[in-house]
């Protein structure tokens, strides 16, 4: 009798404006993996958000759970993964997070790690280089997170966000790498001063669930997305539209090109209706806010 295990992750928007590489939000468009042991390694992908060449040394799974393997100093047994991807690469929806995630949870569950939850944090944190994205892949929900100078990881979570989103993804990527460069590397005393209180206004507004304040500091980041926006597909028209037709705010997704409108659970599926009639050539999808996080089950055949 065969063992499958499979493994759900869900996506994640980081930033939300202001809550630059410390504010993560996990979505409800998912990666998900089918686990079983095999004598070689194989990986079979069943989305087109997926790569069509497929070489095993270079998967992102793969690397990740042998890294994990490594630290842990257990063996690692050769799997087939079956792979089904709702996550577009490049556009700022956590698909690297997300892949991360669960490379982490295939090797905790084939080699009985028993990680909790806060190791699991930690250790996708490190791997992905900031808490946003891969806590919120793990844990669910919204995610403040931030590492000491001492290297600990500390993180809020919460569970409860009464609102809904729309993701405006464009059929262009966005490397990261190619983001950040378009970074500055200071910032001066007095502009990170307001920079890091829109921040704090953002979760304070969030945590309170104030979304109408939220939407406002969406829209009013000072750390990467005036530096940003030139590299994003229609940015100033889509924060416009998106405001004319009653989102609460409107931000970069993570490293972008993807957008993100905060609007009323009630008046998310309009508004997509409606956003899609403006910009036809986008894919507009209203995401609900995951609470579960990672989650695996186990079926035997």
């Amino acid at each position: 009798m065969s063992k499958m295990w499979s493994i759900s992750v869900p996506g994640s928007t980081a930033n939300l404006g202001p809550g630059f590489d410390s504010v993560g939000l996990a979505l409800g468009l998912y990666l998900k993996l089918d686990v079983t042991l095999q004598d070689e390694w194989q990986f079979v992908h069943h989305s087109s958000h997926l790569p069509v060449e497929i070489i095993v040394e270079d998967h992102l799974v793969y690397q990740v759970a042998q890294q994990v393997a490594q630290k842990f100093n257990v063996q690692l047994p050769a799997c087939k993964v079956d792979m089904y991807s709702e996550l577009p690469l490049a556009r700022g929806l956590g698909s690297s997070a997300s892949a991360i995630v669960a490379a982490i949870e295939l090797v905790n569950i084939v080699c009985d790690l028993q990680l909790d939850e806060q190791a699991k944090c930690a250790l996708s944190s490190e791997i992905e280089g900031h808490p946003d994205n891969a806590a919120a892949s793990v844990c669910g929900g919204l995610v403040i997170g931030a590492t000491l100078p001492n290297g600990e990881l500390h993180l809020v979570n919460e569970k409860q966000v009464d609102a809904a989103f729309a993701v405006f993804i464009p059929n262009v990527e966005l490397k990261t790498a190619e983001a950040r460069k378009a970074l500055p590397a200071t910032y001066e005393k007095g502009y990170a001063v307001h920079a890091s209180a829109y921040s704090n206004l953002l979760v304070a507004a969030l945590l309170k669930q104030d979304y109408a304040l939220a939407g406002q500091f969406m829209e009013a980041d000072l750390f990467h997305e005036p530096f940003r926006a030139h590299l994003i597909p229609n940015y100033e028209t889509i924060r416009t539209l998106a405001r004319d037709h009653g989102a609460f705010g409107t931000s970069i997704s993570g490293a972008g090109p993807t957008m993100i409108s905060l609007i009323d659970s009630s008046k998310v599926d309009a508004f997509v209706e409606k956003m899609q009639q403006y910009l036809p050539d986008y894919t507009i999808k209203a995401a609900h806010v995951d609470t579960q996080g990672v989650q695996v089950t186990v079926q035997n055949g």
